[in-house]
């Protein structure tokens, strides 16, 4: 067996613990809450006792937690993640009209943060002490330091109140035809360029809501990623062999990848995991809206859903950033 098939085993096997783990902390924390979710699944205060009766055996509520659990990872491992006794939909079903939403939010985002963050990080580094290098750490402080509800509303009031250049909240219109639940990818393939206009408008401002704060951090990882490459003795060594620049400036961008490919998946994985301010912010329709939705209508089965998607991000990035890992330095393999 190869190294690298080796490695990819190791990684798959290390995952399912950190699942069930997931799974399990989350599961005991949400039915330790003071409350009777049946009574408030049935109606409230105007809830019939054979109702509240009915969903409490139905959802194994008088069962110990314990049992609960098993059966909750009974179903989970037959496929079926439970139905939402708000909703009375499945909760499948749930993830599949909102989780496209901050798929499509998330990737904007990202894709903001790889074009502005990075391209700052390495002329920060090439350019060290320089007026454009304490621009790019007032950057990063400020997205560190500006709460996200402060940037989404100072956004609005600038770009939709003021300048009438970005709409203020929603998605935008659905394309003619749904083939993915991404309303950009299948208006282009569906040729309705107007609704990928109006979708790309209305996702500018909570992408760049999402993205500022990680451009800062993205552009100063890839400064000190790129210095610390830099100061090698083995670039000074190419330096006086007099290899060309643009030589050497690709074995230091390879070289200095990792870390920024790491805080990269994390922010990836943050970002699909629903961004709750955001969302609520914009009226965007994505995961964080329902899972602010199942939290105050104490709804389980959805919780546990939306966390056991959580968990399966975080598991598959991590294992798509030890896969790159590998792929760019064999010696992480061994």
């Amino acid at each position: 067996m190869s190294e690298f098939k080796y490695y990819v085993i190791r990684r798959l096997l290390t995952f399912l613990p950190t699942i069930i783990g997931v799974t399990l902390l989350t599961f005991v924390i949400a039915r330790v809450i003071p409350a009777n979710p049946a009574r408030l699944w049935a109606g409230g205060v105007k809830a019939k006792p054979e109702v509240i009766e009915m969903l409490t055996k139905k959802y194994h509520l008088d069962k110990p937690v314990y049992v609960q659990y098993f059966y909750y990872l009974k179903d989970i491992l037959s496929g079926d993640w439970g139905t939402s006794p708000v909703t009375h939909r499945s909760i499948l079903a749930d993830i599949k009209t909102y989780f496209p939403a901050t798929v499509e939010l998330a990737i904007f985002a990202l894709i903001l943060v790889m074009a502005i963050g990075i391209p700052l990080g390495i002329i920060s580094a090439l350019r060290k002490d320089s007026w454009i290098d304490h621009v790019v750490r007032v950057v990063a402080i400020s997205g560190a330091s500006i709460p996200v509800f402060w940037l989404g509303i100072l956004l609005q009031w600038i770009f939709y109140y003021h300048l009438g250049l970005f709409p203020a909240a929603g998605r935008g219109i659905a394309p003619h035809k749904v083939y993915t639940g991404l309303y950009l990818l299948d208006s282009i393939l569906s040729g309705d360029f107007k609704a990928f206009i109006d979708n790309l408008s209305h996702m500018v401002l909570p992408a760049l809501t999402l993205a500022y704060p990680s451009i800062g951090l993205v552009a100063r990882i890839t400064r000190g990623s790129m210095l610390d490459v830099l100061s090698a003795e083995y670039i000074d060594y190419a330096q006086v062999r007099g290899l060309k620049k643009s030589f050497i400036f690709k074995h230091v961008l390879k070289n200095a990848s990792i870390p920024i490919i790491t805080i990269l998946g994390l922010i990836f994985g943050g970002l699909l995991s629903g961004a709750i301010v955001t969302e609520t912010i914009f009226s965007w329709p994505g995961i964080g809206t329902y899972a602010v939705g199942s939290i105050m209508n104490m709804d389980y089965p959805a919780i546990m859903g939306v966390t056991l998607l959580i968990g399966l991000i975080y598991v598959l990035v991590n294992f798509m950033v030890d896969l790159i890992y590998a792929l760019i330095d064999p010696r992480i393999r061994l």
